[in-house]
């Protein structure tokens, strides 16, 4: 596209701390991003994203290079550049004691829209995010998608030129973003809005015109998604075994000198080699008998290509096949048992009499749009919410009667860490092993393990707030394994990670699976759920669908698509059950 860049960075570089404790959070980047386009900005945990964004709005000042934006000098002209630029950052300040009516307005006055344009604008926006009917709902009582999508159009009302966000659409349901996703589309199109973008989803990173790479501070790459893609052709195939499972082999082939990026489909297991012959690198690994055949590369192949041998959420901890303790179960007991499950909150059934059960071993998930009672379902089965009615029962325990000594027997990860952010790494683990009624000689022993095992004894004396995003999920992970349970509850776990510590949390979870300890998690990103071994769809306190991942998607196979993602079945069936309400 003709015309001067909309933004347009030199040299940019930023630190923060002092001493031995200074972290170079950006080192020299320069870019140029032309206007009228969306811009997608990828990146590792720290790789500099959100820095990045703030000194492009003003926010922060470059300690090194020069920022224009707009035709503004950023750090000059900060307040002239505020009144052409909308940001969005990841924790937006919605108001949820106030209407959505009232958040307009007061972002309105924060942005000095003209009054007598504002009802025109409002109008717009909100037919535009599917909005214009939730106009008197408080904002703390809309769905998490809805959320997001409001704070997208209040950062519009003001008509901005150029529209920054960061990472938008963590923590939201896939239907919910496809929706998000759309909306800009228009704003592109209709407008002519130049969007710049920081996602932790690669696959809507393909979607956009042009991606910008960081790692570790610095940029790695400038392009369009598929030109970047073919930089990983010759370099992914589909391997399959006739002696192994999908989850073994998976478990094999991560662990393999030379493989880069491994993850299950189906019953074969994609993987991305850093180079060289395949077949030679099974050979030697014992896997000779595996048929291995060339696949097509994905962006998401050449972004983890492009940061080279795995990064410190793969290569600084390997994952022992016999950590864990073995729990000696009989293949096929029912660990957790639900039937006719409901949940009330005053009048309002969040849970609507739902039936499952989940066998010793397995890896099972909870998926669903928000909203669905997934998070309500899980805390009930966590001992944290009595039923209102229903039977739920976890490792032999009935919850309604006995959720304190289930509860020794559960590990269990929220959806944002319950970790005590002021305590270092290792008084998180102390706590937690005392609040589990471990002595001290076993307190001792375990931590010593989780250290080794998560790769966290560098970081022992560090504040739990100051670690990255991937080794917060480790201490979690670490501090609910310390009592070493029957079955581990994951509540959207690797929400906002990046895909190494995506790829690095399901390896684990696939070998505790294969030593007895059950697993059930939920998840917004639905690829993940090929590495499970049943999963439930929930939408609205209802079970939509329930069986294998392929099980799930068989309706959904036609001529045009034989093979369906998970995501375009999940979209299916939620679209379905709406227009069936």
């Amino acid at each position: 596209m003709s015309g001067a860049p909309c933004i347009s960075l030199e040299g940019i570089s930023k630190c923060f701390g002092k001493g031995e404790k200074t972290v170079r959070a950006l080192d020299g980047v320069s870019i140029e991003i032309a206007p009228g386009l969306i811009t997608g900005l990828v990146g590792p945990d720290g790789a500099g994203k959100t820095t990045l964004l703030r000194i492009i709005t003003g926010l922060l000042r470059p300690d090194e290079g020069r920022v224009a934006v707009l035709g503004f000098d950023a750090t000059r002209q900060p307040q002239e550049l505020a009144a052409s630029l909308g940001y969005m950052p990841q924790r937006f300040g919605l108001y949820e004691d106030l209407t959505v009516a009232e958040n307009l307005d007061l972002y309105a006055d924060l942005q000095g829209a003209p009054k007598g344009e504002r009802a025109a604008r409002f109008s717009e926006l909100l037919h535009m995010a599917g909005l214009a009917s939730f106009r008197e709902r408080l904002s703390g009582n809309l769905s998490g998608g809805m959320k997001q999508k409001l704070g997208l159009v209040c950062t519009l009302v003001g008509s901005p030129r150029l529209l920054l966000l960061d990472e938008p659409t963590v923590g939201v349901d896939p239907l919910s973003r496809r929706e998000l996703w759309a909306i800009l589309f228009r704003l592109r199109d209709e407008k002519g809005l130049s969007i710049f973008v920081s996602t932790s989803y690669l696959e809507e990173a393909e979607r956009c015109q042009q991606v910008v790479l960081l790692s570790k501070g610095r940029l790695l790459s400038v392009g369009v998604p598929a030109e970047i893609a073919a930089q990983a052709a010759g370099r992914t195939f589909r391997v399959e075994s006739n002696e192994l499972g999908p989850r073994a082999l998976h478990s094999r082939l991560a662990r393999m000198p030379g493989v880069l990026s491994s993850s299950i489909e189906g019953t074969a297991v994609r993987v991305l080699v850093a180079g060289g012959s395949l077949s030679g690198r099974l050979e030697e690994g014992g896997l000779g008998g595996c048929r291995a055949e060339p696949v097509a590369p994905r962006f998401s192949d050449a972004f983890l290509a492009a940061l080279g041998e795995k990064e410190e959420s793969q290569g600084n901890s390997r994952v022992p096949g016999t950590a864990l303790a073995e729990h000696p179960r009989r293949s096929g007991e029912d660990v957790i048992v639900v039937r006719d499950l409901s949940r009330f909150f005053g009048k309002f059934e969040a849970v609507k009499k739902i039936s499952f059960h989940v066998r010793a071993g397995e890896v099972f998930s909870l998926l669903g749009p928000n909203g669905a009672g997934k998070s309500t379902t899980f805390r009930m089965l966590c001992g944290l919410l009595p039923p209102s009615s229903g039977l739920a029962r976890v490792a032999g325990v009935d919850l309604r009667t006995g959720a304190a000594s289930a509860r020794a027997r559960i590990g269990y990860v929220a959806q944002k860490f319950s970790l005590y952010a002021s305590l270092t790494v290792r008084q998180n683990m102390q706590f937690f092993a005392r609040a589990y009624g471990l002595p001290p000689k076993k307190q001792a022993e375990r931590i010593g393990w989780a250290e080794e095992e998560f790769g966290l004894a560098p970081y022992r004396g560090a504040d739990a707030e100051a670690l990255p995003l991937g080794f917060k999920q480790r201490l979690a992970l670490a501090c609910a394994l310390l009592h070493e349970p029957d079955v581990l509850f994951l509540d959207e776990p690797t929400s906002g990670m990046d895909p190494f510590a995506r790829e690095e949390l399901w390896l684990r979870i696939g070998e505790m699976a294969q030593q007895g300890v059950t697993v059930l998690v939920t998840t917004h990103h639905l690829e993940e759920a090929e590495f499970c071994d049943r999963l439930i769809i929930i939408a609205e306190g209802r079970i939509l669908a329930e069986g294998s991942p392929d099980e799930i998607k068989a309706p959904f196979r036609t001529a045009q698509t034989p093979e369906p993602s998970m995501e375009e079945a999940f979209v299916r069936l939620i679209e379905r059950s709406r227009g069936e309400g």
